[in-house]
């Protein structure tokens, strides 16, 4: 038994040294914006501004009246038949809105 962990031993450093990342490697880069954009704000919350700049980019919507009457109506016309029933711009029809976009496919369709 003490053998066998022995020779099972040099294998799994051999493993565990290729997966390591070597110290000559540069860090991450960033996502191009575009697929920066298109992911959801996990950690904006609703009715920021970052969720209304997400949503607007979204659904490709003048973000410059994020939160007035006219961009809610613009996001529910955007929305048409999946449009939220619950009053434009309450926390109840944000709540959708974000539910309703993050379900939907990386090219806001």
């Amino acid at each position: 038994m003490f053998r066998a962990a022995v020779c099972v031993l040099p294998l799994a450093l051999a493993l565990a040294a290729c997966s390591a990342p070597s110290s000559d490697q540069s860090a991450p880069q960033a996502a191009p914006a575009s697929a920066a954009s298109a992911k959801a704000p996990d950690s904006a919350a609703l009715g920021s501004p970052a969720w209304y700049a997400w949503v607007s980019q979204r659904l490709d919507i003048d973000p410059g009246d994020a939160g007035s009457p006219a961009w809610d109506q613009a996001v529910q016309k955007q929305l048409g038949e999946e449009a939220p029933q619950a009053k434009p711009g309450s926390p109840q029809w944000q709540q959708a809105v974000d539910a309703l976009l993050r379900t939907r496919s990386g090219n806001g369709q």
